[in-house]
This record gives C-alpha cells, structure tokens and sequence, in this order.
C-alpha cells in the first residue's frame, strides 16, 4: 500500500509540474507567490516547486525515511 500511494503522489507531482499552467487557468493567480517568486511567473514556479516538493517526499514515504526524519527533528519535543 505504501508504494502504491507513494506512485500516486509522485504522478501528482509529476502533473503539477507539466501542467503549472493549466491549473493556473484553473485556480488562479496566488498573490503570495506573484509577490515573492518572480513576478509574472510566480505563481507557476509555486506550482512546479509543490509538485516537486511532493516528489522528494513521496520517494522518502516509500523509502521509509520520512518517519525517521519525523522522529529526529521531533524527538526532543516528544519526550516526556
């Protein structure tokens, strides 16, 4: 199950960067992202960046290493 989410999350990702500018049609402009990446450009970049964002996680879901990434930046506020 773990890779089959991880597989799905990745072709998210995937489309979200191929397809930055049909969901900019779709969802709009992101002032945040205008002001602060680039202008005209920013919010496409905000999507290509997500997209690849979700990648690198998805990979580390699979690979079982988000949850020791979890645990250590976590760790000291989770001991009792």
């Amino acid at each position: 199950m773990r890779y089959f989410i991880g597989i799905l999350a990745v072709l998210l990702g995937f489309l979200m960067i191929w397809k930055s500018e049909w969901l900019l049609q779709q969802f709009g402009r992101i002032s945040w992202a205008e002001e602060h990446l680039g202008g005209e450009g920013g919010t496409r970049l905000f999507f290509k960046l997500l997209g690849l964002a979700i990648i690198i996680f998805s990979f580390l879901y699979m690979g079982r290493f988000l949850e020791g990434i979890l645990l250590w930046i976590f760790a000291p506020t989770l001991r009792g």
